[in-house]
């Protein structure tokens, strides 16, 4: 049954007694238009804030007040503290972060060789987890009859987290479906930034060979109380109607694509977005993608200017297996600016040019490079016409 708006935030905690954790079931959070917020989301002028402190959505106070509890309750791999760490100096404005335990106690990868790899029931999957685990399923109320249908997704913590309110948007984990970027579960990805009223929760994807370690389709959900390089970095048109931009002035070129908010260019946004996932897709290139709040295309324009959503979207070498030799490992955040590092020797040893030169590492030949965004770029304009 659905909790209804005015419920109180502990109605996505679990019982005292672990052995009613699964009789309880699975509470809904409902939202609908009105609670998905374009503009007015600012990082503060003093210092940014955390995921927990004031001011909270309906939906950061679910999320931040279940995920502390489950923490409480020890269903996490590792106790996350607080995470030192330091804007590396430069142009680019990395933000790093030590994480020792995340790289001693996260899962190991499972044995991928391919971006269209099948769902394998038999290697972990969402299916497996601990009652426990699942904060709640996104419910979208009905937005008129022509409105999308909603996907049935749930959010569940990640036991190793990169921060504090990482979590995992799972679409019907009964569906076993295999780590393929599809329109339902982006949607849901993307309306959850615009429920969030903190700047610094941001959404993304990592595809196979893309260093998802997890085949079972899935999207990660976090709170970084720091702006990153990707908000408002420069960006030209690829295209006349500047549907796809690529995106300029940072280590790693990624192909851009905004919206101002809800409504119908949010559609027309993950229409595009899935198309060039699905061409990556189905030519065996890895990729990742984030979701963050950030500035129109155009000119560099500074942090404060949050007017909507930009989705980037990077093709890159793929990685199949454990990948040890770095201070980081490339994927979705790393290529926004924010880098998790896994040891204390290479924290206060990492420099900018060090990290440039890791995630430089990790992108597709220029000639490769050129002929994915050409294909891209005729793809959208050919959907447009």
């Amino acid at each position: 049954m659905a909790v209804p708006h005015h419920s109180q935030e502990t109605s996505y905690l679990l019982p005292p007694n672990p052995e009613d954790w699964e009789k309880q079931g699975i509470p809904d959070f409902v939202y609908g238009q009105k609670d998905l917020v374009g503009k007015k989301i600012q990082w503060p002028r003093n210092s940014p804030s955390a995921a927990d402190t004031p001011p909270l959505s309906r939906f950061d106070s679910a999320l931040c007040s279940a995920w502390r509890q489950r923490a409480e309750l020890g269903l996490f791999r590792y106790r996350l503290e607080d995470l030192q760490t330091q804007i590396l100096p430069g142009s680019v404005g990395f933000v790093a972060q030590l994480n020792i335990e995340r790289g001693i106690q996260r899962r190991r990868p499972q044995n991928i060789r391919s971006v269209r790899q099948e769902f394998d029931p038999e290697q972990f999957n969402f299916n497996k987890i601990r009652p426990g685990e699942v904060l709640f399923r996104m419910q979208r109320e009905p937005n008129g009859p022509a409105a999308p249908k909603q996907e049935d997704i749930l959010v569940v913590i990640n036991v190793s987290p990169l921060e504090r309110g990482h979590v995992l948007l799972v679409p019907a984990p009964a569906l076993r479906l295999p780590q393929r970027l599809l329109p339902g579960v982006l949607r849901v990805g993307l309306e959850a930034v615009l429920l969030s009223w903190h700047p610094g929760f941001r959404v993304g994807f990592n595809s196979l060979g893309g260093l998802a370690s997890v085949n079972h389709l899935h999207l990660h959900g976090y709170y970084l109380a720091h702006p990153l390089p990707v908000e408002g970095a420069p960006s030209t048109p690829l295209d006349p109607k500047g549907c796809i931009h690529l995106l300029q002035g940072l280590p790693a070129p990624g192909f851009l694509f905004y919206t101002s908010g809800p409504g119908p260019d949010l559609e027309a946004l993950i229409s595009r977005v899935c198309r060039a996932t699905d061409y990556l897709s189905d030519r065996e290139i890895a990729h990742n993608l984030f979701v963050t709040r950030g500035a129109p295309p155009g000119q560099a324009s500074s942090t404060s200017d949050l007017s909507g959503i930009r989705v980037i979207l990077w093709a890159r070498k793929s990685s199949f297996g454990i990948k040890e030799s770095g201070a980081f490992n490339v994927a979705l955040c790393e290529l926004a600016g924010h880098l998790p590092v896994k040891t204390s020797q290479d924290f206060s040893s990492l420099t900018e040019a060090a990290a440039v030169a890791l995630i430089q590492d990790c992108l597709l030949p220029q000639t490769q490079a050129d002929e994915v965004q050409a294909a891209l770029v005729a793809l959208m304009t050919r959907e447009e016409l």
